[in-house]
This record gives C-alpha cells, structure tokens and sequence, in this order.
C-alpha cells in the first residue's frame, strides 16, 4: 500500500459533508486502507464552516491533516477554499464549487466578501478544479446534491474503479434518493475527466 494520504472536504453547515465524507470513507475502507475521520463543526447548524479530515493508508494514527499535508481539499463553497488553501500540499489538488455562500461579517456589511478567490488560487499554484456544482446537482434533480457532484469529481482524480464509487453511493444514500445522487456523482465525474 502506497503513503499515508488525505483529503479534507470544507464548507459551511448543511451542504452535506458528513455524507460527502461518508461515501469517501465507505470506498477507502472497501479498497482495504485503515481510514480515520474525523469531523470539526463551527456554528454548522446553517452558514458556519465544516470541516472533515479523512486519512488513509496502511496503519493511520490520527485523522487530523496538517497545514500543507492534504493531498486533496474539496470545497463546496469558494471562501472555504481561500480559508484552508495553506492545507493543500504541493502537487495537491483543490476541488471548489464555484459558489458565493455569504458568511454572517459579509451579510451584515462588516466585511466584503473577496474577488477572484479561483483566480488568486491558481497563482499560488495551486492545482485547481472548479465548476459550477450546483447547476449540475439541480440537472440532476436535487440542489442538495452538490456535495455527490463534488465527490463525482474527487472519485475521477483515484485509482478507485467508478463500480466501487457506485456501490458506495448505493450503501450511504436513502435509496429514494439514489438514483439522482448517481446522475450528480456521473455529472461531476464527468466534468472532471474533461478538465484533467
């Protein structure tokens, strides 16, 4: 089994995280790696940042991902990307919704919410997949399946066949909503394999 990796998955309470890292854990753990999850909430009820740190590997000790230690980061909103790019390692790679989700300083006028976050990212070099996730959770049926667009988009970017991916999403998601989560996941998969 190859290095100790891993892979933070940030956004802001109710987009889904737990079930985005949820899927991930369920595919790492069926390919036979030792996977440590762990989850870190700010005011997530609504608006405030999430993070899960999820690592694998042959024997992983502690969930928690350093500052320049993620392989991947997937960011379901572009301030959550800026707020935990010095996360991402060289060489790693950044997955970001390109959506604005204000937070509470922006709403109220204390603070403005800063331009050009995809574009800064890649002039620090950062390796970078952003896409318009929401408008392919809505094609395919569900505007709450943006984070399954954003774990179609990480799953292209693995050595994990898309069968194992596919059963994953078929373990964790209520089956009512299966088959629109497997459109979201194919969405994002396929936009990634155009963008590599």
């Amino acid at each position: 089994m190859a290095e100790t990796k891993g892979i933070m998955i940030v956004g802001v309470g109710g987009q889904g995280t737990l079930l985005a890292s949820r899927i991930l854990g369920h595919v790492l753990i069926g390919q036979g790696y030792d996977v440590k999850m762990s989850e870190v909430h700010g005011m997530s009820q609504r608006g405030g940042s999430v993070v899960t740190y999820v690592k694998f590997g042959e024997k992983v000790y502690s969930p928690l991902v350093d500052q320049g230690e993620a392989d991947y980061i997937i960011a379901f909103e572009r301030l959550e990307a800026a707020r935990w790019i010095s996360y991402l390692k060289d060489g790693g790679t950044m997955m970001i919704n390109d959506r604005r989700i204000s937070p509470m300083p922006v709403i109220t006028g204390a603070m403005e919410y800063p331009a050009d976050i995809v574009e800064k990212l890649r002039a620090k070099g950062a390796k970078v997949i952003a896409c318009d996730a929401l408008s392919m959770a809505n094609e395919a049926g569900n505007a709450k399946s943006v984070n399954v667009v954003m774990i179609g988009i990480l799953s292209a970017l693995t050595e994990f066949s898309e069968d194992v991916w596919q059963a994953a999403l078929t373990e964790c998601v209520k089956p009512k909503f299966l088959e629109l989560n497997k459109k979201a996941f194919s969405l994002g998969r396929d936009y990634a394999k155009k963008s590599l």
